[in-house]
């Protein structure tokens, strides 16, 4: 049996009604279904190539608008957690340490991906006819599948302990769905 006394007291600090919560909720289901929905499309008919002239010149307008769009989702998820209240037991160095070291190790597997992956390869080069020679293997993909998309979910989970921030924590959860969703649906 799961004891839910823990999660029962997380949710009493959450505001699931606050508008900046559910606005960054909204942002963080809309990027992976904005560029999974936009890259089959791209796919299916080429429109966005015909439309630039080009596959890659198409593939880069797309990775500048999903860049973007990380922003926008980082920036509503930030005014969420600055919303709602901290917990006030984990408002300390440990707590602080240990996020920033978890969102460190987040970073190392977005920044070895995309290294790895390059440009169209992170921005779903593949619907755009943009091919990699070969499956890439190394580091970080040799040790985690979908590095990025992990790697982005602890940049939030330790952005979330650094501010001790009890929506940021279910916030960190709706990221970890949303990828998971889109896991199953790219797969």
């Amino acid at each position: 049996q799961v004891d839910v006394a823990a999660m029962v007291r997380l949710f009493g600090y959450v505001d699931v009604t606050d508008t900046a919560f559910i606005v960054a909720v909204l942002s963080i289901a809309f990027n992976p279904f904005f560029w999974n929905v936009v890259a089959r499309w791209e796919h299916k008919t080429r429109a966005l190539s015909q439309t630039f002239g080009s596959p890659r010149a198409a593939c880069y307008c797309l990775g500048a608008v999903i860049l973007l769009l990380n922003c926008v989702r980082s920036h509503c998820f930030t005014e969420a957690m600055k919303s709602q209240p901290k917990l006030e037991g984990w408002d300390c160095h440990w707590t602080y340490y240990s996020g920033l070291a978890i969102s460190a190790v987040g970073t190392l597997f977005v920044t070895s991906s995309f290294l790895a992956l390059g440009f169209t390869g992170t921005f779903l080069g593949d619907y755009f006819g943009i091919l990699m020679e070969e499956k890439v293997t190394s580091f970080p993909f040799s040790i985690l599948d979908n590095p990025m998309y992990w790697g982005s979910t602890a940049i939030y989970l330790g952005w979330s302990l650094m501010h001790a921030s009890p929506a940021g924590l279910l916030l960190t959860a709706v990221v970890a769905i949303s990828y998971t969703i889109a896991v199953l649906y790219e797969g």
